[in-house]
């Protein structure tokens, strides 16, 4: 089995290299594109596959299985519209997209040539939100009247972006947003992902450390879901501590997070929730739809979800521009 990166330009394509390196399901790299040569070469020599200049010639290449888009954020279009015709299982970096136009262009793109697609958002999928999702599921909770995430690093006060290979993150032409964009995706997709579709959205997003000041470093947004639920969603690249997670309150019961995982109960009393075990994520979920070991509605409702996050962070960005409530398209 060999999967193909096209481009290595994202902070997690080390990662997954060395995922493949490590692994035991018998994959390979079968090959890297990059139109960064340099950068694209590195790569390829720690995977010990051959780089290939002409992204044409590799997409046509009959040994590769499936490819792992990795590229910068605005970028991933363009890759897209080459990729997908080939028919072979997709993994793109998240944002899928980073803007409304772009997103119509991927459903239309995807209707026509329905390969499996999925993005790079692992949350839902971890043994303590699996374990979460199902309480949810069996209404433990009772009716869910708030919920709210944070997702948040250091990589702003860390300096994570001075690295010429990742100055791109800070370049708004290239990531089409900054921590509320990067962060923040992955908040707003495990939200739509449990709790279902978003009607509206205000948020507020900027810089407050005034260390990368081309994008923002943090965002808050609140949303209104179909169902009536409340929520919010909390993204940086300036946290500096506490502890991030979900916190889901209840007619009944709530769930939060604790520095031991996550329980569950009233202000009387908890318990702790015992974790289910993790889906294939990124890499390794690519692997498993290459090998059919993914259902195929489970693909579906996740990519609708991926394709919703790109709408609801439009809303969210508008939102921040204008101060108001904004619909989500």
């Amino acid at each position: 089995m060999k999967i193909a990166f096209i481009s290595t330009a994202h902070i997690h394509t080390k990662r997954y290299v060395e995922n493949i390196l490590k692994a035991q399901h018998g994959c390979k790299v079968g090959g890297v594109w990059d139109d960064f040569a340099d950068r694209g070469r590195r790569y390829a020599e720690m995977a010990g596959a051959p780089f290939v200049a002409d992204l044409s010639a590799l997409l046509a290449d009959s040994s590769i299985d499936g490819f792992a888009i990795c590229a910068e954020n605005t970028r991933h279009l363009p890759l897209l519209r080459q990729v997908l015709p080939t028919g072979k299982p997709v993994f793109c970096e998240k944002p899928l997209v980073t803007n409304p136009a772009d997103l119509q262009e991927v459903r239309d793109l995807h209707a026509k040539y329905p390969t499996p697609l999925f993005c790079g958002y692992f949350q839902p999928g971890t043994d303590q939100i699996r374990a979460v999702s199902q309480l949810l599921n069996e209404g433990v909770v009772g009716k869910v009247s708030r919920i709210r995430y944070r997702n948040a690093n250091a990589a702003a006060t860390g300096r994570w972006f001075d690295h010429p290979d990742l100055s791109w993150f800070i370049d708004p032409a290239l990531s089409g947003g900054g921590a509320f964009m990067d962060m923040g995706t992955h908040a707003l997709h495990l939200a739509r992902t449990l709790f279902g579709p978003v009607r509206e959205v205000w948020a507020e997003i900027g810089n407050q450390s005034g260390i990368y000041p081309s994008v923002d470093d943090f965002g808050i947004a609140q949303l209104r879901f179909a169902s009536g639920v409340l929520g919010t969603v909390e993204a940086a690249w300036t946290q500096t501590g506490g502890l991030g997670g979900l916190e889901v309150v209840g007619s009944e019961k709530a769930i939060w997070n604790t520095k031991d995982g996550y329980v569950i109960g009233d202000a009387k009393a908890n318990e702790p929730i015992k974790p289910l075990v993790d889906t294939p994520n990124r890499i390794d979920r690519l692997v498993t739809v290459i090998q059919g070991k993914i259902d195929a509605e489970d693909l579906r409702a996740d990519l609708e979800a991926t394709f919703e996050t790109v709408a609801i962070m439009a809303a969210a960005y508008a939102s921040a521009q204008k101060g108001c409530w904004v619909p989500v398209a």
